[in-house]
């Protein structure tokens, strides 16, 4: 037997790189090495969201994502303060319009209190004003320890723990195929000359993101869950009119629709942008309307989950596109949080793909979701507040998940 123990991650968004440095840091005797095919890490899921550090506000009690999102704030804030990243806590409100988001107000406020959110207050139009000056409705549910930071930089500066504790980043190198024996698995990757190599670990993580369904099933899991990705499109606030949001603005959740909707969001370096929307993308890695890459979409209306969903949430799928085509209509969603945003206060900002796994009979996957095979831990479903939980899960998938030799 081997005094080292080889351990590969698939993939250099922040959950696989927190893993990689929580086995490098404190596993002794591992070996990691990180198989990352894009030429930078954080390129996809990490890079393109909004930068928020969520508190566990929504998350049902005892679930994974309340668990490891509370868990996962505490240990970010600390890695942030260690190593001058950054990171505030801008607070956030959930603006109630109407007596139907009022109602749903309460029971956020019994989960976040279930969950040890601290400081979470109901606040009337008043107090909605007093923190949120330019926002309007109802009543309001504050969180005032919901934070900001730069997840890219977050996650380069876990890659640099990886490199100084000795384990390995490898960029440009794409996974093709693998294979398990019993001694251990082969990963076959690639690089930009069109060489190939064969990498030998004793156990092997996947945390794919996007690729994710198709990385487990080269490890041999089933095809259900599926990974099906939505487009979400940002607008930006133009910079004399950023003084509209202090924090995040964000609407009650409507527990009906699987999204959320458009909402306002402060982030590190100033700007505010508004949304994403969610659309269906016809690209795993489609960040524009007219990607496409039409294996991915064949996979997407070859899935019997796919046609189940759209049957049921096809009215808020017309709207979302409505919403993503207008940007009157987006700025229309936007003016519901804060009614003085106009057409003309928004510009075009980037857009992001969610990863989103969906269940062969329609359903989609809400809590975090690992399985193991064989050798191989595949990170099967890690959407937000993944980022946010990347510290914790890190920790959760090498105590539970990556048992030492």
């Amino acid at each position: 037997m081997r005094s080292t123990e080889h351990v590969g991650v698939v993939g250099a968004g922040i959950v696989g790189l927190a893993l990689a440095r929580r086995l490098s840091l404190h596993r002794p005797g591992a070996r990691v090495t990180v198989l990352e095919k894009e030429d930078r890490v954080a390129a996809h899921q990490t890079g393109h969201n909004s930068g928020v550090v969520h508190a566990g506000l929504y998350y049902r009690p005892g679930s994974l994502k309340a668990t490891l999102c509370r868990r996962g704030v505490g240990l970010l804030r600390e890695y942030c303060a260690e190593h001058g990243l950054p990171y505030r806590e801008v607070g956030k409100v959930l603006v109630a319009v109407d007596d139907e988001d009022t109602a749903r107000l309460a029971d956020i406020e019994r989960r976040a209190r279930d969950n040890g959110v601290p400081g979470v207050v109901r606040l009337g139009p008043r107090g909605l004003r007093d923190v949120e000056p330019h926002a309007a409705g109802v009543a309001a549910l504050h969180s005032p320890t919901t934070a900001i930071t730069d997840f890219v930089a977050v996650a380069e500066q876990l890659a640099d723990d990886v490199r100084r504790s000795g384990g390995r980043v490898l960029l440009h190198t794409p996974v093709i195929d693998m294979r398990q024996d019993h001694d251990g698995v082969e990963v076959l990757t690639g690089d930009p000359d069109g060489e190939r190599r064969i990498h030998r670990f004793d156990r092997l993580v996947v945390c794919g993101g996007l690729h994710g369904d198709e990385l487990a099933r080269m490890a041999g899991a089933g095809a259900d869950p599926r990974v099906v990705p939505f487009r979400g499109h940002y607008h930006e606030l133009v910079p004399e009119r950023r003084h509209l949001v202090r924090g995040l603005v964000y609407p009650v959740p409507d527990p009906r629709y699987p999204f959320l909707g458009v909402h306002l969001t402060r982030h590190v370096h100033g700007e505010v942008m508004a949304g994403p929307n969610a659309i269906l993308a016809a690209a795993r890695e489609g960040y524009r309307a007219r990607d496409l890459a039409p294996d991915d979409l064949a996979r997407t209306l070859s899935w019997p989950g796919f046609w189940k969903l759209a049957r049921r949430h096809w009215p808020m799928g017309a709207r979302e596109v409505l919403v993503s085509s207008s940007r009157a209509v987006f700025a229309r969603q936007a003016r519901r949080l804060v009614p003085e945003i106009s057409a003309a206060d928004l510009r075009p900002a980037g857009s992001g793909v969610r990863a989103q796994a969906l269940g062969r009979d329609g359903t989609l996957l809400d809590d975090f979701r690992v399985d193991t095979h064989g050798r191989v831990v595949c990170v099967r479903n890690a959407p937000s507040p993944a980022a946010t939980s990347s510290l914790a899960i890190a920790e959760f998938l090498a105590d539970h998940h990556v048992p030492e030799r």
